[in-house]
């Protein structure tokens, strides 16, 4: 059978016009066989005397390339290996960058990564100026750097400073950033990027590509000399070790190989880039952050697809923070919402928010003003159930009241059809209890989102004994629309995430009885690569919110021969909420950037002020293992079907450390028995709520593992 092309030529007026179009994949991606395709194709076009030049173009939607595929690393194992792989993306793009004719890309969607360094290599760049245009080097996200002559090619092109900012944060730059800075030349309508491209090259003929500098005054100057030079690599490796507290070795690699390109010229800065990139990618951090992305992947494909429901129409109970948050990432996607609020002004107030950040995104050029009304068009505030027999969808964002919800599935079934699925974003109440007196209880699910839901990746679906197959399928489809992870759990008090991090909470209480700070609780835990401590987290989730999943989640732990906290209650009943009225751990002076205080009042719940330094190790390990811990009774309970479910959801919801892959890999990379010694040791020191579970120590004597 004769394999499809991924590329196919045509000449328009003597330029040859190649398409990208990977057969049967909805994106394109940098692999073996597209850079072997490649290769052949300059190699006729070179030798054909009546080609003026090309221009690269994708067949994709909203794709012009996704980036490298993953994929190739499974078939690599060792840094030379990787190397190697590196060597050979860099070979093409030099035979790119070296092309006798003119070669200009035209990009329109996402290019990613790879997709960005063959940009880079060509003469000439044109983007569109669509929404969908978004240009990024996120290689970072991976432990790696980028390694087709990325960190060469465009500190060169943006200047230092510019570029280590895209590399060093995996961040987009849209299309008006891209012609702003000097990435694009040229800036057209997606439907006018070919003859855009062929104009270029017949601009081209004959003559060097020059790249204006745009650079201002004062980046010319620092980035012109060796001196301040130094002082950018200076202060990128400061703010780089004081955001990652040095656990990911790939952005002061990236630092390091821009800096080589400066001091030893190109040619030799690609050949360290390719070095490197195979030492970094065979690192136990980059290895951890490949599989979550493979993960992430995985997560992308819905088992029960064929069961899914169409919805056109989501009713949303509940316009606060979370409810207009919900609202907001349904209607980007297409969804007609209905947002219920008690009072008009509640739900005008949720609108409204909404508005903001639609307006903000058109600010920055990421929507356009007709995007933002069209989007808007599509939220109804409501103070009533008129129009919800139209709902497929109902998702209730109310107070974490049990009576109170179940109220409110009394009134949606009274109010929606047989075929409308209730969905709770309760954080905590079993979903089993929130149905209990309903009419229709297989039609029942919890959608958990985190917040802000705008940026939080993860959606945590829980099902229970009862709830039909389609409305499960229905309710994961809705998140991947959302642009969620989607996770599914079985139900049980906290499903998975707020089970697992009741106990880490729980501990911090503990230690802060114990004498410790709340400062270097903080610190342990970011140091050990949580983005911030779990005393900072009580006020950025509500003391008042901490105290309900204690006492939804109390009973549970006591049974288990646990030493619970009350101090969380004690500080809500004495008005200590958090960052929402200003007065919780920490000091909340508004507007103000300076490093938050301590709240030292709160202390006296702890004993006093005079706190005790205890050893970060100490700190670090009570916290984690208490955790990893739980992550494996909730496995071993069936609350979770798989480990992978564990990895995401401790990640993508819980801040948990990347680049260690979630509490089940944690747990074999430090080798399950080490482990459960650990546990064994921390019982002994401080109660039977570490003691080992028996899965872990079974596992350990049969030297068993969680993944194959």
């Amino acid at each position: 059978m004769k394999t499809k092309k991924i590329l196919n030529t045509e000449i328009i007026d003597n330029v040859a016009i190649i398409t990208l179009d990977t057969p049967g994949d909805k994106v394109n991606k940098l692999n073996d066989g597209l850079i072997n395709e490649f290769s052949a194709i300059l190699d006729k076009l070179e030798s054909d005397n009546s080609i003026e030049g090309v221009v690269l173009v994708s067949g994709k939607e909203e794709n012009f390339i996704a980036g490298a595929d993953i994929g190739m690393f499974k078939s690599r194992e060792t840094a030379e290996e990787l190397e190697g792989l590196s060597r050979t993306g860099h070979n093409i793009l030099l035979r790119i960058e070296r092309f006798t004719k003119p070669v200009v890309v035209a990009i329109h969607g996402s290019c990613m990564g790879g997709g960005t360094e063959l940009a880079l290599a060509c003469h000439y760049r044109i983007v569109s100026d669509h929404p969908s245009t978004k240009i990024a080097l996120p290689e970072v996200k991976l432990g790696l750097l980028p390694g087709m002559g990325g960190t060469q090619r465009l500190p060169r092109l943006i200047g230092i400073q510019k570029a280590l900012t895209y590399m060093l944060t995996g961040k987009n730059m849209y299309s008006y950033q891209a012609h702003k800075m000097g990435f694009a030349n040229e800036l057209v309508h997606r439907y006018a990027l070919t003859h855009a491209g062929i104009r270029a090259v017949k601009k081209l003929k004959g003559k060097k590509p020059e790249n204006p500098d745009k650079r201002s005054l004062g980046e010319k100057i620092l980035e012109g000399n060796p001196a301040g030079r130094s002082i950018i690599y200076k202060q990128a490796r400061k703010r780089t070790l004081s955001e990652t507290k040095g656990n990911y070795p790939a952005p002061l690699k990236i630092i390091e190989s821009v800096k080589f390109g400066y001091d030893h010229g190109l040619e030799k800065g690609i050949e360290n880039e390719a070095k490197l990139f195979g030492e970094l990618a065979v690192t136990p951090e980059s290895r951890a952050l490949v599989q979550l992305f493979f993960g992430i992947m995985a997560a992308k494909k819905n088992s029960l697809d064929s069961e899914k429901r169409v919805v056109k129409n989501i009713g949303i109970l509940g316009a606060g923070l979370m409810g207009a948050g919900i609202a907001e990432v349904s209607i980007e996607e297409g969804y007609h919402v209905w947002l219920k609020d008690q009072s008009l002004d509640n739900a005008m107030r949720g609108q409204s928010g909404i508005r903001n950040n639609l307006d903000q995104k058109v600010g920055k050029r990421i929507l356009s003003s007709y995007e933002r009304d069209e989007q808007m068009s599509r939220v109804f505030p409501t103070i009533s159930y008129n129009g919800f027999n139209k709902m497929d969808l109902v998702i209730e964002a109310v107070f974490e009241d049990l009576e109170l919800k179940r109220q409110i599935v009394k009134e949606v079934e009274e109010s929606c059809s047989e075929d409308t699925i209730f969905a709770s974003n309760t954080s905590s109440l079993p979903i089993t209890e929130i149905a209990a007196n309903a009419k229709r209880p297989e039609n029942i699910i919890g959608m958990h989102y985190f917040s802000p839901v705008q940026k939080m990746p993860l959606l945590e679906i829980i099902k229970t004994k009862q709830t039909a197959d389609w409305v499960t399928a229905t309710a994961y489809d809705i998140g991947l629309m959302q642009g969620k992870t989607v996770i599914v759990v079985n139900d049980g008090p906290g499903f998975y995430t707020t089970r697992i991090l009741a106990p880490y909470m729980n501990e911090a209480l503990l230690l802060l009885e114990e004498g410790a700070s709340a400062e270097q609780l903080d610190d342990a835990m970011k140091q050990f690569g949580f983005p911030v401590g779990p005393v900072a987290l009580f006020d950025e989730v509500g003391i008042d919110v901490g105290a309900h999943v204690a006492g939804v989640l109390g009973k549970l732990f006591k049974v288990r021969g646990a030493k619970t906290s009350n101090k969380a209650k004690e500080l809500m009943d004495a008005g200590f909420l958090g960052r929402k009225n200003r007065k919780g751990f920490y000091i909340y002076e508004e507007g103000s950037k300076k490093k938050k205080k301590v709240n030292t009042e709160v202390y006296r719940f702890f004993g006093g002020e005079d706190r005790q330094k205890f050893k970060v190790e100490e700190i670090q390990q009570r916290l984690a293992m208490i955790m990893v811990k739980e992550a494996v009774l909730c496995l071993n309970e069936g609350i979770l079907e798989k480990p992978e479910d564990g990895d995401l959801g401790a990640i993508l919801g819980l801040g948990f450390p990347p680049f260690l892959g979630g509490p089940f890999r944690y747990l074999e990379s430090m080798g399950i028995e080490v482990a459960a010694d650990l546990l064994d040791t921390l019982e002994s020191d401080h109660g039977p709520r570490f003691n080992p579970p028996d899965r872990l120590e079974d596992m350990a004597d049969n030297n068993e593992r969680f993944y194959n």
